[in-house]
């Protein structure tokens, strides 16, 4: 009888280590697409693609590997996140 109860308790742990990490996941998943929102909304997505692309493009354009790219834009992008965009995301 112990044995049966140990193998209810781990199965019980188990799934709800899968419940909290599919809600771990969806809560992710939802301020990721609130974040998306809120950078196109304040114009940050416009501002970072319009970022010339300086190192990148004296290597020419066939040279250009996707790595470079975000290498190039990641802090400059990181940057130009508004305030209020972060503290939004922060109290959620």
């Amino acid at each position: 009888m112990v044995g049966s109860k140990m193998r209810k308790d781990v199965q019980m742990r188990a799934s709800w280590r899968k419940r909290a990490s599919l809600v771990d996941l969806l809560g992710t998943e939802c301020l990721k697409e609130l974040l998306k929102a809120k950078l196109i909304e304040c114009g940050w997505k416009d501002t970072v693609e319009g970022t010339p692309l300086r190192d990148n493009e004296k290597k020419g354009l066939q040279h250009v590997t996707v790595d470079d790219w975000v290498a190039e834009i990641t802090p400059k992008g990181r940057t130009q996140v508004p305030d209020c965009v972060k503290e939004e995301l922060l109290g959620k």
